[in-house]
């Protein structure tokens, strides 16, 4: 496997689990909204795992397309510094609800969150078979962004 493939994947599962983490974060500081944050971390984690088994195929296949990944290594490690600075800010002093909501879609809408929704997109390479599975797997939960703005908006959250 190419190097860069290998760091591009590796960071990417950080982000996921990074993202995950914070959203559990944010399950534990609000009960009122502790299904949505537990259901959008599990999405976060199952992506993770999405991601590590590209890794394990990308092994024993040579013809994975480039694309897959829309964003670059440095996006990738600069996204994981961000993240690792909101998490330590969160901890330090905890976000109102209002702000942890509008913190989630910054980050859903991020570049560095939206490698793994071009990837599911509808891109040229919609026609590869590995695509087509990871749709078929991912179909539920596809879109943060989308499920955030209705869940806002249907709980009278301020979109910043």
């Amino acid at each position: 496997m190419n190097a860069d493939f290998e760091k591009i994947i590796q960071e990417s599962i950080k982000i996921e689990l990074q993202v995950a983490d914070l959203y559990l974060f944010f399950y534990g500081n609000f009960p009122e909204d502790a299904g949505f944050w537990w259901q959008i971390a599990i999405e976060e984690k199952n992506h993770a795992a999405l991601i590590k088994s590209l890794e394990l195929i990308s092994e024993h296949v040579n013809d994975l397309p480039e694309e897959i990944f829309s964003s670059s290594l440095e996006d990738l490690i600069a996204t994981n510094k961000m993240l690792t600075s909101v998490i330590e800010d969160c901890k330090v002093a905890p976000p109102d609800r209002n702000t942890a909501f509008n913190t989630a879609l910054t980050i859903e809408e991020s570049a560095g969150e939206l490698h793994y929704q071009g990837f599911m997109g509808d891109g040229k390479d919609s026609h590869l078979h590995i695509n087509k599975v990871f749709r078929q797997l991912n179909r539920e939960d596809k879109d943060h962004s989308l499920r955030l703005r209705a869940y806002m908006a249907a709980n009278s959250i301020t979109i910043s």
